[in-house]
């Protein structure tokens, strides 16, 4: 399965990002390319959704941050343990797969630790002068009996776990009988004796009350031997392998909950990759776990999961600046831009299809590539795609309209059935967001940074019929712009509203005196408000203006 590849447009998205990214998706998916996907990385408005609902196409899917995390690198299908494991199971498991270390999860899915090929190694092969470790297994008679597929002879307390000293009846019998007045820990109910068919060690084991005896090399035992052992409560099994293998193998039977390391790296799913490399750069951890809220293992990942290319693909359309792009987009990688905007600053790791027209919405560019390919968008396309033009180019009498977008609009206009003026009468009408929003939201509503000179300084723009609305909302406007330019250290913050009627714009600004006393257009009523006559379009007409402003303050160099 392809990975997807997100179709998106700028923050605090305007009808022309979300209709050019819902009509650039639509005509990729003519093509037989499924895996692209429109998106949006802000909230809806009442034009966007009045246009979305006339032609019944639902909202983007919502992407607020495409930063890439540890979701994207781990891996979900962990090989795991369970603290009652055996070390046959363990060793199996990382031999299977290939890995260094195997978490270790409770039934209910929470992580006790971790146990890797090198906790194992020291147990097997611990110390030569740490003679005890070598001969103890903590496990159960039925963890050894499965461990070398032995046969049952009898068996007592099969399930109970315990500390065994496993120990090979190799020695005379004259020796074998004073081994447990040396060793307390050795003592006769906590050992295994393995032995072959030899008589004597097997009856001398069992006068002594060890708890079990394991035959090795799959050898007959005697009847009275198994009598006397049953009649003493000691187990018997016969293995099939010789008696080096046998004890082994027992040792393999031990459990695994005495070699856990307790403590783990954990990391969340949400944790930014950019952190986790940080904090692992002078690490030398086999594995990391990824575990929930309720410490619930998630998955497993390892540094060099860390160097997996980036999965994570988008389209931009109706911007090209990274500043003005969703949240995390310089991290990902950026397969192609459509826009209709000045040149901003993206840098990709490769070449990559980049479509820049200046012309009065991207929507446009967007249908036009219909129409080059000579491909028809289906009605509802066509109707969002005049959507996206109407808006972007009040309805092709703002400054930016261009000869394409008017032959465009009456190209969609036969495809979709709906006439411009029309459409451009509902949008228009759906509602005024200075009225209907909070200050706050109606500065998010279409808002862009820029940078220059190493200032940055933001545009809000809302169009509106008449300015009627906005002389309740100025004192209340003017004072979330001062506390957005406060909270995002900007050089100023300004709101642009646009009466769609005139053509006419009113500038709402928040700025320090020195750079409204810059500032030549008329004042309307006030320092900070300033009357833009014949003025609409934020890119060409106010953006340029306002550029060279900050150049003023700012000067090169």
């Amino acid at each position: 399965m392809s990975e997807r590849i997100h179709i998106i447009g700028h923050r605090n998205p305007d009808a022309d990002a979300i209709c050019s990214a819902i009509g650039y998706a639509a005509l990729k998916q003519q093509h037989g390319d499924a895996e692209y996907i429109p998106a949006r990385c802000g909230n809806s408005n009442a034009r966007i959704d009045a246009i979305l609902s006339r032609f019944g196409q639902p909202l983007p899917l919502f992407l607020g941050d495409v930063t890439p995390r540890v979701r994207d690198i781990m891996v979900r299908d962990t090989i795991q343990v369970t603290p009652g494991s055996i070390c046959t199971q363990a060793l199996a498991l990382i031999d299977e797969h290939d890995v260094r270390m195997l978490p270790v999860v409770a039934a209910d899915g929470r992580l006790h630790g971790s146990i890797s090929i090198f906790d194992l190694g020291e147990h097997f092969i611990p110390r030569p002068r740490e003679e005890r470790k070598m001969r103890h297994v903590h496990t159960t008679i039925g963890n050894i009996v499965e461990a070398l597929g032995a046969r049952v002879i009898h068996t007592f307390a099969a399930g109970e776990h315990r500390d065994f000293f496993v120990r090979i009846g190799a020695m005379d019998i004259r020796s074998f009988g004073r081994y447990y007045h040396d060793d307390e820990e050795l003592a006769a109910r906590n050992s295994i004796i393995i032995v072959g068919d030899r008589y004597d060690i097997q009856q001398r084991s069992i006068q002594s009350g060890v708890s079990m005896l394991v035959i090795s090399g799959d050898l007959p035992v005697e009847e009275d031997v198994i009598e006397r052992a049953r009649e003493e409560g000691v187990s018997i099994i016969v293995s099939p392998h010789d008696s080096a293998t046998t004890s082994w193998i027992i040792r393999s039977a031990g459990c695994i909950d005495s070699l856990i390391r307790r403590e783990t790296l954990n990391f969340r799913a949400d944790d930014k990759l950019s952190i986790v490399r940080r904090k692992l750069a002078g690490s030398d951890v086999a594995a990391c776990m990824v575990v929930g809220e309720d410490e619930r293992l998630l998955g497993v990942f390892t540094k060099s999961d860390l160097l997996k290319p980036i999965r994570t693909n988008l389209i931009l359309v109706d911007h090209n600046e990274l500043g003005q792009a969703v949240l995390g987009a310089d991290q990902v990688n950026i397969l192609e831009i459509v826009d209709h905007h000045r040149l901003g600053n993206p840098q990709t790791q490769q070449p990559i299809r980049f479509i820049n027209l200046p012309v009065g919405s991207t929507s446009t560019i967007v249908a036009d590539l219909f129409r080059k390919e000579n491909l028809e968008p289906e009605a509802g396309i066509a109707g969002v795609l005049m959507g996206g033009i109407v808006s972007d180019t009040l309805n092709l009498r703002g400054p930016t309209t261009t000869a394409l977008d008017a032959d465009i609009l009456h190209w969609l206009e036969r495809l979709s059935g709906t006439r411009a003026e029309e459409l451009a009468g509902e949008i228009f009408s759906a509602g005024s967001v200075i009225k209907s929003a909070t200050a706050e939201e109606v500065l998010q509503a279409d808002m862009k940074t820029y940078c220059e000179r190493n200032q940055r300084f933001t545009v809000s723009q809302v169009e509106e019929l008449g300015f009627n609305n906005l002389w309740d909302r100025c004192e209340a406007l003017h004072d979330a712009l001062h506390a957005l330019r406060q909270q995002e250290n900007l050089l100023f913050a300004a709101l642009m509203v646009t009466d769609i009627n005139t053509q006419n714009s009113l500038l709402l600004i928040s700025a320090e005196e020195e750079i409204l006393d810059r500032i030549t257009y008329p004042h309307q009523a006030a320092n900070d408000l300033f009357e833009l006559k014949g003025i609409v379009s934020r890119k060409k007409q106010l953006l340029p203006y306002l550029v060279n402003l900050v150049h003023s303050f700012a000067p090169a160099g």
